[in-house]
C-alpha cells in the first residue's frame, strides 16, 4: 500500500493569509484524508462503490453541516475554512467531497435556510452525525442546464402531496435516506419537498456503467404517485431562482475542491520527475518537463488566490453568483490541465492505480459539467459583463 506523502504547494505563501483556525481545519482534514481515504480509495474507485465506512469519520471531523450553527450539529466554520476542507477532501477523492458538499450545502443548508423548527429538529442533527444521508433532486433526464423546464409535477390530495416524475444524475441517490426534491405545480409554481426513503411511491436506482466519479454513487430519484405529507413541504416559490441560489455554496465547494486535485497532481508529478531517470539524468532536468511544471504551479497559485478572495467575499456576504461561477469554471479548467500535464509527465505509470492522477483526471471530466457546464458558466459571466443574455 503506497503511503500518502502529499506536500502542499504554496508558491506565493498563501497560507499567511489564513487564520490559525482556518489552518487547523485544513491540516486536520488533510491528516484524516492521509490516514483513512488515500489507503483505500483506489480500490473503491475501481469497484465503483462509495466507502461507506468513512461516513462516521466524515461526521467526526465536522464534514457534515460544517458551516451551520452548533445547535444543529454544525461547526460554525467560516467559508474559507469550509473551502479548505473541501480542497483537502477532494484531494482524497471527488466522491468524498461530493458526499460532504451535497449533505452540507444542498441538503442541510437548505433545511436551515428555508425549513421551520420541525424540519430543523427532525433532520439536521441526524444529518450532521451521518445517521441520515441526503440527496438533492433538481436535474432531470431531459433537463440539466434548464431546470426551469422540469417535468416533475405535484398535486394535492388531502393531507398529502402526490409527486410524479424523476431526477437524474443525483449524488448519493442509491443509498440516500431522504432527498430534497424540486417539483412544479399545475400553475407552474415551484416547490421543494423533503422526501424520505419509506415514502410510498419513492424509489431510487444506481448508474453502474460510468467511467468517472466511480466511487461516488450516482443515480435516479423516481416518483410514482409518491405521497409526501404536507408537513414535509420545505417551501414554495414562483421562481426557479431559489433553487439556483442554493447552488452557490455547492459551486464554491467545487472551485475549492478542484484545486485540491490540482495540488495533488502537481505534487505527484514534481516528485516523480525528480525520481525518474531517462538518458542518464532526472527528467526534471529537461526543459519541456520544467515548462509543464512551471505552468502547473503558476495556474495553481492564481487559483489559490482566487479561492481565498472569493472566500473572503462570501464571508462578508458580498460574493455574487457570477463571481462564484467564474471561480468554478476557471478552477476546474486549471485542475484539468494540471492533471493532463501530470499524466504526461508520469508516462505509462500515469494511467495506473499506483498513482492518483488518472483517477483525478477522469473525475475532472465530470466536474467540468457538474454544478453547471463550462458553457453555462461561460455564458453567466458573459451576460454579467455585457448585460446581454445568450441563453
Amino acid at each position: 500500500m503506497k503511503k500518502d506523502q502529499f506536500e502542499s504547494p504554496d508558491y506565493y505563501m498563501v497560507e499567511k493569509l489564513f487564520s490559525q483556525e482556518q489552518i487547523i481545519v485544513r491540516d486536520a482534514t488533510r491528516q484524516w484524508v492521509k490516514e483513512y481515504v488515500s489507503p483505500i480509495i483506489e480500490d473503491y474507485n475501481l469497484k465503483g462503490v462509495f466507502p461507506k465506512e468513512l461516513i462516521k469519520g466524515i461526521a467526526e471531523i465536522g464534514g457534515f453541516g460544517a458551516i451551520l450553527p452548533a445547535k444543529y450539529g454544525g461547526s460554525e466554520l467560516d467559508l474559507i475554512s469550509y473551502g479548505l476542507m473541501m480542497q483537502e477532501l477532494e484531494r482524497g477523492d471527488s466522491s468524498i467531497r461530493v458526499m460532504c458538499s451535497i449533505q452540507t450545502s444542498l441538503v442541510m443548508n437548505n433545511i436551515y435556510e428555508y425549513g421551520n423548527d420541525f424540519h430543523k429538529e427532525e433532520f439536521l442533527l441526524k444529518l450532521s452525525k451521518g445517521e441520515l444521508i441526503g440527496s438533492f433532486g433538481l436535474s432531470e433526464p431531459g433537463h440539466g442546464s434548464d431546470p426551469a423546464s422540469m417535468q416533475t409535477r405535484h398535486t394535492i390530495d388531502g393531507d398529502y402531496y402526490i409527486i410524479n416524475g424523476s431526477k437524474m444524475w443525483i449524488g448519493n441517490a442509491p443509498f440516500c435516506d431522504m432527498a430534497l426534491v424540486w417539483s412544479k405545480s399545475a400553475n407552474d409554481n415551484y416547490a421543494c419537498f423533503i422526501v424520505q426513503r419509506n415514502d410510498p411511491g419513492f424509489s431510487t436506482s444506481k448508474i453502474n456503467k460510468k467511467w468517472s466519479f466511480r466511487a461516488s454513487e450516482t443515480g435516479e430519484l423516481i416518483f410514482d404517485n409518491c405521497k409526501v405529507h404536507k408537513k414535509y413541504l420545505l417551501f414554495e416559490s414562483v421562481s426557479i431562482n431559489a433553487a439556483l441560489k442554493s447552488l452557490n455554496i455547492a459551486r464554491y465547494a467545487v472551485a475549492c475542491g478542484s484545486i485540491g486535485i490540482a495540488m495533488e497532481c502537481y505534487d505527484v508529478a514534481l516528485k516523480y520527475a525528480d525520481e525518474r531517470i531517462q538518458f542518464g539524468k532526472k527528467i526534471s532536468s529537461n526543459q519541456l518537463i520544467q515548462k509543464k511544471l512551471v505552468d502547473m504551479i503558476t495556474e495553481i497559485t492564481k487559483a489559490q488566490l482566487l479561492n481565498w478572495k472569493l472566500g473572503m467575499m462570501m464571508n462578508d456576504g458580498d460574493a455574487t453568483f457570477e463571481q462564484i461561477s467564474m471561480a468554478k469554471r476557471n478552477n476546474v479548467s486549471v485542475a484539468y490541465n494540471v492533471a493532463r500535464n501530470a499524466r504526461q509527465i508520469l508516462g505509462g505509470m500515469g494511467i495506473t492505480a499506483e498513482y492518483p492522477v488518472m483517477r483525478h483526471l477522469i473525475n475532472l471530466e465530470t466536474l467540468i459539467t457538474y454544478q453547471g457546464t463550462d458553457e453555462i458558466h461561460t455564458l453567466i459571466t458573459g451576460r454579467n459583463i455585457t448585460g446581454v443574455s445568450a441563453f
